[in-house]
């Protein structure tokens, strides 16, 4: 996959074996794996967070390698279902978390002109994703100004 504003090729990584039920050695409930996923959102953790914690510290001592092998449900939809998924969807959260901060510094350090270009691309990041959540996840009116940024994330 070819990064959007960067010189750089492709990314590699590892990708996950395949296949269709938990290990042997994760033999957890999977509703004490969908109460542990509702109590650890009800703390304030992503669900990026609730994934990385059930996989390191898991339910009871066990860890839980997938949730959706574990309960047959994706966490997304294990949110959904007990009203605790967030306004906005997580990966656009964290792009107008970064496009707020630089604008901010740009704001304190005009002649900061690699990070003026940093904003820019951020910023044309946060448009297109709200595009693609436009109207399903997030408001049809929504508009990306740093001002709405700001009040969406306080």
């Amino acid at each position: 996959m070819a990064r959007m504003h960067t010189r750089r090729r492709g990314s590699s990584g590892s990708n996950r074996p395949a296949t269709d039920e938990p290990p042997e050695w994760s033999d957890v409930d999977a509703e004490e794996v969908e109460s542990r996923v509702i109590e650890l959102a009800e703390q304030g953790h992503s669900a990026s967070e609730i994934g990385m914690k059930l996989r390191d510290e898991g339910v009871k001592g066990t860890p839980v390698p997938d949730v959706k092998l574990a309960t047959g449900k994706k966490l997304g939809e294990i949110l959904e279902e007990n009203d605790a998924s967030p306004e906005i969807p997580e990966d656009l959260y964290n792009l107008l978390e970064r496009a707020v901060r630089l604008h901010e510094h740009v704001d304190e350090n005009p002649q900061d002109a690699q990070n003026k270009r940093a904003l820019q691309n951020t910023e044309a990041k946060v448009r297109r994703l709200a595009n693609y959540y436009r109207g399903d996840q997030i408001d049809r009116e929504f508009r990306y100004t740093y001002r709405n940024a700001k009040e969406l994330l306080e």
